[in-house]
């Protein structure tokens, strides 16, 4: 079982996160690369849908918000205030000062709720990653600096009078001297076992010839003479004691040339373990752009990458945390090991996204705690009163439908769709329009979304609101008639209203079921390969 936290990520670890609980922390924030990020939606037949949503600004400024940050920083002592004023007088009030200062205090949060053997991981890019790593030092201690991994994240990338940028940079940092470690490994390439261990004693088994020696002499028994040969007069010493060298050549280990004295070491292939893993990475690709793993997120990290680093840096049944978990592949990669995990997000998209992927994933039993979201209707008109999209959002959510693009003044009465396809011979899938409304509504709403399905050519629509519907409202929904399945022939209200309080108790759409009807509103995640995984509890 894992945990989604919808808020601020700086918030929800002083208010909920203990001190001590986190085995590993990997966190995407936004880079300051001054870019705007949209989440896409892809049609079935792999072409953009014309609606999207601003997910976030991945930019950031300089405020009142970055400097009260700032101050509230420097004013307590220690290696974070020093650096934070140095970082001041070098960059002064620019954009990157304000990252580095709505980032400062996320980091010392995160220090606080990992567990003496944990570790950090800091995906960045090269923009930013050097002011980073300053700060790391200063949060982190320089001693607990590890690596500086380097993921070759593509192969090609033009640029304009410069060098292609083709990698992304990951910070990694212990908390103390002895972190959770297990040496990651990948499979060999195999033009280098074809190349080097391609000799046969005769039994199948394939073997490389190693050397005995290395280089340097010794006095212990690595350096005595061995069958007639001395490795000290050759400046050199056996890799292993004269007594090992006995038993490997009893074994058949040893490899005697019929010309020469000097043996050499049987290394059979099957008995590899992997290659090491190093600070680069160019061994895991970036997400196919028409592969099943890619979900439509901008900034979506590859599985594999997170595989790595959660068996490396964690053992099965620890907890994992991502401030900044997006579409959330590392949730799902920690899902996949058998780890606990916590997951945070400033946006109700983010936490519809998740929730759709790991049921599309693990199945419907799979266990998701979320905190946060409105969990009474009272609750939704605080939320609605806040921040209009973000009650939008969580509103879509609660009916499995996505959101659409929100232009200023031009949403053409669409708040979200819901796709299916219930006549397989279909070239397009059918629409379910969906308006959310936070305020007062009435008849003319109705008519307005009634409009709307005869512009759009929609199977049906659906009006959610916070307030209960009069009875003109119901009168004019009943009017627009019924859809009909297109094989079946099952009817459903072409219009339909709902409160949130009617969606929050279990009275969902009238829709033709994903039995009858393949839902296509999101982009399917691949499901799991493995038969089960198993749920933990948090126990915070």
């Amino acid at each position: 079982m894992g945990t989604l936290y919808y808020g601020d990520n700086l918030d929800i670890l002083r208010r909920y996160i203990k001190d001590e609980v986190v085995d590993l922390v990997y966190l995407d924030p936004p880079f300051n690369s001054a870019q705007n990020y949209n989440a896409f939606f892809h049609e079935k037949d792999g072409t953009d849908a014309a609606s999207q949503i601003q997910a976030f600004e991945d930019t950031w400024h300089w405020n009142v918000e970055s400097e009260k940050a700032y101050q509230d920083l420097v004013t307590q002592p220690g290696k974070v205030s020093e650096v934070m004023q140095a970082f001041r007088t070098f960059l002064g009030q620019n954009d990157m000062m304000a990252y580095l200062a709505m980032m400062a205090p996320r980091l010392i949060e995160l220090r606080r709720v990992l567990k003496p053997t944990g570790s950090l991981y800091l995906h960045c890019d090269p923009t930013a990653s050097h002011y980073l790593k300053l700060l790391c030092d200063a949060v982190f201690g320089g001693q607990n600096f590890r690596n500086e991994i380097i993921w070759k994240r593509t192969s090609a990338h033009s640029a304009s009078r410069k060098y292609g940028p083709v990698h992304d940079v990951i910070l990694y940092y212990a908390v103390g001297e002895n972190p959770t470690w297990n040496s990651p490994r990948s499979d060999y390439a195999e033009e280098y076992l074809d190349k080097y261990y391609k000799f046969d004693d005769g039994d199948g088994r394939l073997y490389w010839r190693a050397d005995l020696c290395a280089a340097g002499t010794r006095k212990g028994d690595s350096g005595k003479a061995w069958r007639g040969i001395d490795p000290g007069s050759k400046g050199m010493h056996w890799k292993f004691t004269v007594q090992r060298l006995d038993q490997l050549d009893a074994e058949g280990r040893i490899y005697w040339p019929p010309k020469g004295t000097m043996p050499q070491y049987k290394r059979y292939r099957e008995e590899l373990k992997g290659k090491l893993a190093t600070d680069i990475w160019d061994d895991i690709n970036r997400i196919n752009p028409v592969g099943s793993e890619r979900l439509g997120y901008p900034t979506q990290k590859p599985v594999a990458l997170l595989e790595r680093i959660i068996n490396a840096s964690s053992n099965p049944g620890d907890l994992v945390l991502d401030p900044f978990c997006g579409c959330g592949t590392t949730i799902d990669a920690a899902e996949k090991l058998g780890r606990q995990w916590i997951g945070i997000d400033i946006t109700q998209l983010a936490t519809s996204l998740i929730k759709n992927r790991l049921r599309d994933t693990y199945g419907e039993k799979v266990e998701i705690n979320t905190i946060g979201e409105p969990t009474t209707p009272n609750e939704a008109y605080v939320l609605a009163e806040q921040d209009k999209f973000q009650f939008q959002w969580w509103a879509l959510g609660l009916v499995g439908a996505r959101p659409v693009e929100q232009k200023k003044g031009a949403d053409h009465g669409i708040d979200g769709k819901i796709l299916f396809r219930d006549d397989p011979r279909a070239t397009r899938p059918e629409q379910i329009i969906i308006q959310v409304k936070g305020g007062k509504t009435g008849v003319k709403d109705v008519r307005d979304l009634r409009g709307v399905l005869d512009r759009e050519k929609a199977g049906m629509g659906l009006l959610i609101s916070l307030q209960p519907p009069t009875r003109d409202m119901t009168a004019e929904a009943v009017s627009a008639g019924f859809y009909e399945h297109k094989t079946n022939g099952q009817r459903y209200p072409r219009l339909q209203l709902r409160t949130v309080k009617e969606l929050m108790e279990g009275k969902g759409l009238e829709r033709p079921s994903t039995v009858a009807a393949l839902d296509e509103t999101f982009k399917k995640a691949p499901k799991a390969k493995t038969k089960g995984h198993e749920q933990h509890d948090l126990g915070l």
